[in-house]
C-alpha cells in the first residue's frame, strides 16, 4: 500500500559517464551497515563494489572498470539493489497471509487498459500457479500492493529510457509490496523492437519481490535483474524460483489451479507453513 514521500534527487543520466558508474554501484552494490564497519569503509571503495558486481554476473573478477563491466552497466534492469539490507534481515520477508490484493492506480498509454490488467494477472499467476497464492484485483480503495506508471513519489526515481524498468518493494506496511513501472519505456505486450519491454516479463519479475525474493544471479531465473526477454519461454520459473517462492509460501495444494480455497482455507495453510 503506497504512502506519499518526498522524492530523491534524479540519477544522473547514462551518458554522463563516470557519474553514472557511481550512481550504478551506489544504487546496486552497497553493503548494509549491520555487515561491520570495518566491511562497510571496504564496500565504499570504487574496487571493491565493481568487484561485487563482477562477482554477481560470473564476469572476471578484477575490480576495474572494464568494457565487460560498463556494457553490463548498460543493460535494462529492474531498479531493485541486488545487494540491499532488506535482503540481510534474519528472518524471510513474505505476507502473513495468501490472499492478497492488488490495484493498478494509473495506466501506460503505449497500450490499452484491457491488455495492461491482462498483463498484470498473468504476471501474478505465474507465481499463483506454483503456491497456494491467490491475487484479487481491486477497482478503488485499499490493496496490499498498488502498482502505477510514471511518478511514484517515493526515494527512487527511475532514470529515463532503457535503464532502470520497474522496482518494488518487499512485503510490509505502507509501500510494502508496491510496484512501480519507468513510463519512460515504452511498454509492449509481445517481443516487437529493440527499445521496447514486454509488460507482463517485467511486472512478473516485480511481482516476485512484492512477493519477498530477492535477484537471482543465475541467467536462467526470472529473478534475474537484467532484461532478457524474447519470448514467452523466458517468464518460465526455473528451480531456483519455485524453490524460493515456496520456501516463503508453500506448495500449492490443490490439483484444479481454476479452483480457488476460501480465504479461510488460505490462512490456515499460512499458519501450517508458519
Amino acid at each position: 500500500m503506497s504512502s506519499g514521500s518526498a522524492s530523491a534527487i534524479a540519477p544522473p543520466p547514462r551518458s554522463a559517464g563516470t557519474r553514472h558508474q557511481a550512481y550504478y554501484l551506489d544504487t546496486y552494490y552497497q553493503l548494509p551497515f549491520n555487515q561491520g564497519a570495518m566491511q562497510k569503509r571496504s564496500s565504499d571503495s570504487l574496487e571493491f563494489r565493481v568487484r561485487h558486481m563482477q562477482s554477481f554476473f560470473g564476469l572476471e573478477v578484477n575490480g576495474q572498470l572494464d568494457s565487460e563491466t560498463l556494457e553490463m552497466m548498460k543493460q535494462p534492469r529492474c531498479g531493485v539493489p541486488d545487494v540491499a539490507e532488506y535482503n540481510f534481515f534474519p528472518r524471510k520477508i513474505k505476507w502473513p497471509r495468501y490472499s492478497l490484493t492488488y490495484r493498478v492506480i494509473n495506466y501506460t498509454p503505449d497500450l490499452t487498459v484491457e491488455e495492461v490488467d491482462q498483463a498484470i494477472q498473468e504476471a501474478f499467476k505465474v507465481w499463483s500457479d506454483v503456491t497456494p497464492l491467490h491475487f484479487t484485483r481491486l477497482p478503488h480503495g485499499f490493496a496490499d500492493i498498488i502498482i502505477s506508471f510514471g511518478k511514484h513519489g517515493d526515494f527512487f526515481p527511475f532514470d529515463g529510457p532503457s535503464g532502470q524498468l520497474a522496482h518494488a518493494f518487499p512485503p510490509g506496511e505502507n509501500t510494502g509490496g508496491d510496484t512501480h513501472f519507468d513510463e519512460d519505456e515504452t511498454w509492449t505486450n509481445d517481443s516487437r523492437g529493440v527499445i521496447t519491454f514486454n509488460l507482463f516479463a517485467v511486472a512478473a519479475h516485480e511481482f516476485g519481490h512484492a512477493l519477498g525474493l530477492e535477484h537471482s544471479s543465475n541467467p536462467e531465473s526470472l529473478m534475474y535483474p537484467l532484461y532478457t526477454y524474447t519470448g514467452m519461454r523466458d517468464v518460465l520459473l526455473n528451480e531456483d524460483d519455485v524453490e524460493g517462492i515456496q520456501a516463503l509460501y508453500g506448495m500449492i495444494l490443490r490439483k484444479n489451479v481454476g479452483k480457488q480455497p476460501s480465504n479461510l482455507i488460505l490462512n490456515l495453510l499460512h499458519l501450517f507453513w508458519q
